[in-house]
């Protein structure tokens, strides 16, 4: 009978570590794909940055070995991710296909300049920065003009200020939730154990004797409950990936694995003050209220 008894104390401790262990790696999944989402949210923005040009209009009559310099020129920036020259012929075609008509037969000249279109890195895309480029470029004496469109740069970085702070005040909304959830889950935890703890105390054990046990293991929960929500993360990152043909970038490759190591430190340090503190509680509490 005593044996029977052992063994379904045993089963139901081990299902409550699995049922503590499941519930900590789906809250750490949700912060996980909280986190890839700020990532995307940032390889997105850049990319809606970085697609956006300006163009450096060039007299007719420039050279082609001075048109060479100043790409090279601005190719050599730490600003400029890419530059592209464009000829009058090219400019035409480009024209005539956005107007469905041929301009030029009705002008009888092509009046478009030659140019260079000009993409910048995303970090140098706000109006200010263009603005002290568009000045250094206009030292050249053969360029014409500098042509950006200078409210949708600022419209742009307005609005990737204002879905930043969306996703800031909703990330911390969702990590108050997921620390009070998986605390919550190890006091109900730590409460079963509550008699454990005050036999612990009645045989003379000292309160860091009492406590430690409980860390430890907390925190091997935390570190297995970690590991589940990353093979998730994976799995979830691999189906996106197949379903939509995307390749990771070797920044992008960093920030995730980045994401995996927080991941880990959360799963292992919210088991661990979780626990502190609940333990803590039945150390104190008197044993009339142990049974309530």
């Amino acid at each position: 009978m005593k044996k029977n008894e052992n063994g379904t104390s045993k089963a139901k401790l081990r299902s409550s570590y699995v049922t503590l262990i499941v519930s900590v790696s789906l809250v750490l999944f949700l912060l996980g794909i909280l986190g890839l989402i700020l990532i995307n949210a940032r390889e997105l923005s850049d990319y809606f940055r970085e697609s956006l040009s300006f163009s450096v209009m060039l007299d007719d009559a420039t050279k082609e070995a001075d048109i060479r310099m100043l790409q090279k020129d601005l190719d050599a920036k730490a600003y400029v991710k890419s530059t592209k020259y464009v000829s009058k012929d090219e400019a035409a075609a480009k024209m005539k296909e956005e107007l469905g008509e041929d301009f030029i037969n009705f002008l009888g000249d092509n009046p478009l300049p030659p140019s260079i279109d000009v993409y910048l890195v995303s970090n140098y895309t706000h109006p200010d920065s263009v603005a002290k480029i568009e000045k250094y470029i206009l030292l050249y004496p053969f360029v014409k003009e500098v042509y950006y469109q200078e409210s949708l740069l600022f419209l742009i970085n307005e609005n990737v200020k204002k879905i930043s702070l969306f996703l800031l005040v909703i990330s911390s909304f969702l990590f108050l939730i997921a620390l009070t959830i998986i605390n919550n889950t190890i006091r109900l935890s730590i409460y079963s154990k509550r008699f454990l703890i005050r036999t612990m105390q009645l045989v003379g054990a000292t309160r860091s004797f009492i406590r430690k046990p409980f860390i430890l293991q907390s925190a091997f929960h935390g570190f297995m409950a970690a590991l589940i929500a990353m093979t998730l993360l994976l799995g979830l990152l691999y189906l996106i990936e197949r379903e939509f043909f995307l390749m990771f970038t070797f920044e992008t490759t960093k920030y995730l694995l980045l994401l995996g190591v927080v991941i880990i430190i959360l799963g292992v340090l919210i088991n661990i003050i979780s626990t502190y503190f609940s333990v803590n509680r039945y150390l104190s509490i008197s044993e009339d209220k142990l049974y309530y």
